[in-house]
């Protein structure tokens, strides 16, 4: 009864809880919850005048023509909405301008299957995808650049309500042969069709070509809601591949195609499918198969998504660094254990929680201290970026550093993160009698925050060899 009632809930809030962009006048308000409940090379860039780092073109025999040199991604992220609203963006750019974030995340393609601004290609332009919230996006592209923000353009997966609507046929389907929809009425496309494949790459290569460094995908899942189990699949689609294969496959394919074209490609991943195999695979989502196919993974591991038990914390929401602190750690086991010596592994980017969950009985209000204490689990963890959500793009700027002053903390923490390997090669060098690893020599550093269960920084950019 315990699993069934998990898997309920899980259900019912993974299909809501990552729905986070609803065009109106007004920015959208926070997402409802994702409540679990079971426990769960270094880029070089160069310095610009106030510090924050600058984008360079660079080409080499190993890499497609205007790949970039990756950067450190500390990003908010920002609606169509609000990036095609002039003095709402002018004020984020100028916030953005005092302090350590760098990059942005602007969706490209909504949660509601819509292009935010115009988009002359061909499957875009034969279903009029377009709904032109961002009226001026090569503007829009120009400024940022000039402020030396990194730019990620956010392409929602297969949850699309709009492309169902125009072509039927790629939509998931019940037995009767009727659309099937979710809790709100909002129709899927099926992940197994090669076509819909094609267009999420052809939208991802059209904001490229608006000036977009990167493309994240949102949604590269199965829905789970009440009802989906009726959904009936096509064998001659299906091939025999499972959740996990199809969403791997679809991974790997976009990531082949954008590279071609210079992208850098990541995926958010929802948090509970970090240690869960049951969650891994209601959703499709393999975390330690998908970072083997990307440039970036990105978990949702906001605190408010996790339930009351979980990591042994009584209420997560209430223990923001103690909560990103675990999440974080478990990231590190699942990624160690799928590493291939023979390619790459995506650098571990997570999202953050910046809003308050009032919805749950037992929530803290969210503000500065907490957004910080979830920066300094990050960094703690080992890893090096992150990105804050707001649904209402309403963030707590008083939370973050200025640009000198987070290079002066990166550069502690290199130094500390150096200190205790030099102490872990001295400890592996020492043998006791029996010819037993001995104690590590020294506690340098040890009452350090940012080095509890930390370890190497994954956060390095190393590029994915191509098979022969």
């Amino acid at each position: 009864m315990k699993t069934k009632l998990s898997l309920f809930l899980i259900c019912v809030a993974l299909t809501s809880g990552c729905s986070r962009y609803q065009p109106k006048e007004e920015p959208a308000t926070v997402p409802p919850p994702v409540v679990v409940t079971r426990g769960q090379e270094e880029a070089e860039t160069k310095e610009t005048g106030d510090g924050k780092p600058k984008i360079e073109i660079e080409v080499t025999t190993e890499r497609p023509k205007s790949r970039r040199s990756p950067v450190k991604v500390k990003g908010v992220y920002i609606s169509a909405y609000v990036a095609g609203t002039q003095d709402l963006m002018d004020e984020i750019i100028r916030q953005i301008d005092q302090t350590e974030i760098n990059a942005v995340v602007i969706d490209v393609k909504d949660d509601n299957g819509r292009i935010t601004f115009s988009m002359d290609t061909p499957m875009v332009s034969e279903i009029g995808a377009v709904q032109k919230f961002i009226p001026d996006i090569e503007g829009l592209v120009k400024t940022l650049k000039e402020h030396n923000i990194y730019t990620i353009a956010r392409v929602v997966a297969f949850r699309d309500p709009y492309l169902p609507e125009k072509k039927p046929e790629l939509a998931l389907k019940l037995a009767d042969g009727s659309i099937y929809r979710d809790s709100k009425g909002l129709a899927w496309v099926n992940p197994y069709k090669q076509e819909i494949w094609d267009y999420l790459v052809e939208v991802g290569i059209g904001a490229h070509q608006a000036g977009f460094d990167e493309v994240q995908f949102d949604y590269i899942r199965f829905s789970t809601e009440k009802g989906v189990n009726n959904v009936v699949y096509d064998e001659a689609d299906m091939k025999g591949r499972s959740r996990t294969d199809i969403i791997t496959e679809f991974i790997d394919y976009a990531h082949d195609k954008l590279e071609e074209e210079g992208v850098y490609v990541a995926a958010d991943v929802f948090g509970a499918i970090i240690e869960s195999g049951v969650d891994s695979d209601t959703v499709g989502q393999s975390y330690g198969e998908m970072a083997n196919h990307l440039d970036y993974i990105c978990p949702m591991i906001y605190p408010s998504h996790y339930g009351d038990g979980n990591f042994g914390i009584e209420h997560p929401d209430t223990e923001p660094y103690k909560t990103i602190l675990a999440a974080l750690k478990g990231s590190r086991e699942v990624l160690d254990s799928h590493r291939d010596q023979e390619s790459s592994q995506a650098a571990v980017r997570p999202w953050l929680q910046d809003f308050t969950a009032s919805y749950l009985s037992h929530h803290i209000k969210y503000g500065d201290e907490q957004v910080r204490q979830q920066i300094q689990a990050v960094y703690d963890a080992g890893y090096d970026e992150w990105m804050l959500w707001s649904a209402a793009c309403r963030y707590h700027w008083g939370g973050l550093k200025s640009t000198q002053e987070a290079a002066e903390e990166q550069q502690q923490i290199q130094q500390s993160r150096a200190a205790m390997e030099t102490e872990k090669a001295q400890g592996r060098q020492e043998e006791t009698g029996n010819g037993q690893p001995g104690t590590p020599v020294g506690a340098l550093h040890r009452d350090r925050r940012f080095l509890e269960k930390s370890g190497l920084g994954a956060g390095t950019m190393i590029r994915r060899k191509k098979a022969a």
